[in-house]
């Protein structure tokens, strides 16, 4: 039972931050039974790998809990990343009122909300929980009880994942960063030929409609990328991206 609760120790860091299951909006109970529904499946796969001594009990829940933190965190910036991506497509289509809190308990964007909530809804429906506790499983492989990497290793691995978290969000915003252009050189041309014409009684309307446009067109396309992102980082998320 201590192998077990060590487990739990883990699974509960990493449920805590898990996309879906521990959001602040769901319940604490039901992200506690959450936790102890994986900790039922995760433990008697692992405990086998467990060799406790009293006196290391400290320090292997120490390190228990740092592992799983570093689990979820890899996996929740992901989620960040679309949501950074919902705030970069809003301001560069002037869109950006924020709309209250949606999936998330931050203010977001409408964009930034309908991204972030049509993500978490198809990686649920993706399978989720078997690919949560799959990557669970196997960190046991690479972080057994016991063992953490050096500071220096950590930081190298955080900065990493912080680093990819903004690459994808910046690619996913990408059609609307190139269309935010191309409609701001046209809008600029256009007040050049015409200095008297009011351009932004035009314009405005005109990135409006195209942005809502545009996210019809590209959220597919752009979630499936997301989904297979998300899905690599779960089949490894203690790897470097």
């Amino acid at each position: 039972m201590v192998s077990a609760f060590l487990v739990l120790m883990r699974v509960g860091s990493v449920t805590a931050l898990l996309p879906g299951f521990g959001e602040q909006s769901i319940p604490m109970r039901i992200r506690l039974l959450v936790a102890l529904a994986f900790t039922a499946i995760v433990w008697p796969i692992v405990s086998p790998a467990f060799n406790i001594s009293l006196q290391a009990m400290p320090m292997l829940m120490l390190t228990e809990s740092a592992i799983g933190l570093m689990i979820g965190i890899s996996i929740r910036l992901i989620v960040m990343a679309l949501q950074l991506a919902g705030s970069i497509a809003a301001q560069s289509t002037s869109i950006a009122q924020v709309a209250g809190s949606g999936a998330t308990p931050d203010p977001m964007p409408a964009i930034g909300n309908i991204l972030v909530m049509a993500g978490l809804t198809l990686v649920l429906v993706s399978g989720l929980h078997v690919k949560a506790a799959l990557a669970m499983i196997s960190s046991y492989e690479i972080m057994p009880p016991g063992f953490f990497p050096t500071g220096r290793d950590a930081a190298e691995w955080g900065t990493a994942h912080v680093a990819s978290a903004f690459a994808l969000a910046l690619t996913l915003a990408s059609p609307f960063i190139v269309a935010s252009f191309a409609y701001n050189i046209g809008l600029g041309a256009i007040n050049r030929a015409m200095p008297s014409l009011m351009v932004a009684f035009i314009g405005a309307p005109a990135i409006t409609a195209g942005a809502i446009l545009l996210l019809l067109l590209a959220s597919p396309v752009l979630l499936d990328f997301w989904n297979g992102h998300m899905d690599l980082v779960l089949a490894n998320p203690l790897g470097m991206p």
